[in-house]
């Protein structure tokens, strides 16, 4: 799996564009092509950031709660770390995007991961 995202394959084309003095429809159809194939396989450029111990909650209660329940723990301090019911109390809209969605960048490493991962 690799963290690109769709930005990280359009820099990539600019780059390669910026090479050439003019612009012009020479580039062989297998780059494009690649190009293309590198682009829907990327990441959204939206997906959430949330902090490494956020993650770990998570991926460990995924399938085992629910995110009303969660939500309903942090607010009343009642998850197994004081720091992570913090941030999902004052990032509930994070959260339950990451939650949702099932994907995820952890802050401290820049990895794009899931439940799954």
């Amino acid at each position: 799996m690799s963290n690109e995202t769709k930005w990280d394959v359009f820099e990539a084309v600019w780059n390669r564009l910026a090479g050439y003095q003019v612009f012009f429809n020479g580039w062989p159809r297998e780059a494009i092509d690649e190009y293309k194939k590198r682009y829907n396989a990327a990441f959204p450029d939206d997906i959430p950031v949330i902090p490494k111990c956020v993650s770990e909650e998570i991926r460990g209660d995924y399938g085992k709660n629910s995110l009303l329940d969660e939500l309903a723990w942090a607010s009343q301090d009642a998850l197994p770390s004081s720091e992570v019911s913090e941030w999902i109390d004052n990032n509930e809209d994070i959260f339950a995007e990451a939650w949702s969605r099932g994907l995820w960048v952890v802050e401290e490493t820049g990895e794009v991961t899931g439940y799954d991962d």
